[in-house]
């Protein structure tokens, strides 16, 4: 009945060979994940930056905080920082922070989201975290908090554990906890491929169980998130076809007959409103105190991050 459940070995191996993790496939669609979000990163950015995307931050540092995390002094690795949705609220609360973020565009948007920060209270890394050898840079538990949010930089265990080398107290990482939902991509499949779409693999599955059978103490939630928005048929159609690769299919002219026939049949106002998102998946890793947080003990018996083990 085992059948390596209890086997983190066989767990490390599955990760890293799943086919259908989202680091595979992107190598298997031959994508960069360093550059393939060029043409995206304005979007990107004013969507972080709107009031939904503000109140998704504040949603998940406030989880991170009721936790026991306090950010004001804090050091912070955000590895991925992308255009700094969340750099800009961790140093509102007073931390010092360094971010990584390989993508070009994204960077420049950083900088400028940033330009407001102190002095010395904001560092910009240009490069991929995977290439930096952390050793050399003097990260070794180097940081209060690492923060990985939605980032390729976790892939598999070995990387898992790179980040975590970085952390002191904590280290947050967030990836997909089941198939991307996509309302007009849920339609769609089934006609091309004559099955429903459902969950093949999960990220978080994995990271989840090596956590426990490595021994970490962590705080996890699953949650699912959507979003919407309205599109022509041609915005539409041209959406579905960016898409097919990530599912392994064709995007010839007869798969573009099908979307587009598809389409006028279905959405006969020439509009399409897309709901989009998925099940994610949070943890934030303990590496200090190792017992169950309590806001109240917190409050009361101002012990240190030393005084309680196991």
């Amino acid at each position: 009945m085992n059948n390596g459940l209890f086997d983190a070995s066989v767990w490390e191996k599955a990760w890293k060979e799943d086919p259908k993790a989202m680091a595979n496939k992107f190598k298997a669609m031959g994508m960069n994940p360093h550059t393939s979000f060029d043409h995206k990163a304005q979007v990107f950015n004013e969507e972080v930056f709107s009031s939904a995307g503000r109140d998704r931050s504040e949603r998940i540092i406030g989880w991170m905080e009721g936790q026991g995390v306090d950010f004001n002094g804090l050091t912070v690795l955000d590895v991925g920082a992308a255009s700094g949705g969340f750099t800009v609220p961790f140093i509102e609360r007073g931390a010092k922070v360094t971010a990584v973020e390989p993508n070009v565009p994204l960077a420049e948007l950083f900088l400028k989201n940033t330009a407001g920060a102190a002095t010395g209270q904001v560092e910009l890394v240009h490069e991929a975290f995977e290439n930096i050898d952390i050793a050399a840079r003097g990260w070794l538990n180097a940081f209060d908090l690492v923060f990985v949010s939605m980032c390729p930089a976790v892939f598999d265990w070995e990387s898992t554990e790179k980040v975590i080398s970085c952390a002191r107290q904590y280290c947050y990482i967030s990836t997909s906890a089941g198939v991307q939902e996509h309302s007009l991509m849920n339609e769609v499949l089934p006609l091309l491929t004559g099955r429903e779409v459902h969950a093949e693999s999960s990220d978080m599955a994995y990271l989840t169980q090596l956590l426990y059978l490595k021994g970490y103490s962590y705080e996890t939630i699953i949650t699912r998130e959507a979003k919407s928005k309205e599109l022509s048929l041609e915005a539409a159609a041209a959406e579905v076809m960016e898409m097919l690769p990530l599912h392994h299919l064709d995007g010839g002219e007869a798969t573009l007959k099908v979307v587009t026939d598809y389409l006028h049949t279905a959405y006969p106002q020439q509009q399409v409103v897309v709901r989009q998102g998925g099940r994610f998946g949070k943890v934030l890793i303990k590496l200090q105190d190792l017992n169950m947080y309590s806001r109240a003990a917190a409050g009361t018996s101002g012990k240190s991050a030393d005084s309680v083990k196991g």
